[in-house]
């Protein structure tokens, strides 16, 4: 059964760093490209970052650009993403995702002050 786990959100204020994990287990993480989205309160979901496949690129929105990083830990089928400089705006619901298989039940990062 494939399956996505994300853990390390919370409640940071402005300027503030979290790290978001995503644990796979079911299958191996490196065979596919993966990505996260988030959604926030009233707003749409926001495709933010993702590893392609087979190539390993990698992709970021232009709203998370030079503050996030996504990476990925083959050894503990693992990817994370690290979320610098936070702002408001990022506040909202974090999901990792195999596009168009399956995502995480998601994890809640609040930024405020």
């Amino acid at each position: 059964q494939l399956q996505l786990v994300e853990s390390g959100g919370g409640l940071m204020e402005p300027g503030g760093s979290l790290k978001l994990s995503c644990a796979a287990s079911g299958f191996t993480l490196d065979n596919y490209a993966i990505g996260w989205f988030r959604q926030a309160p009233g707003k749409g979901r926001e495709e933010i970052s993702c590893i392609n496949y087979p190539d390993r690129t990698t992709k970021y929105a232009d709203s998370v650009e030079g503050r996030f990083t996504i990476s990925r830990d083959n050894a503990k089928n693992t990817v994370y993403l690290q979320m610098d400089s936070l702002n408001t705006e990022d506040t909202g619901v974090y999901y990792c995702m195999i596009p168009g298989i399956t995502r995480g039940q998601g994890t809640q990062v609040t930024v405020s002050s």
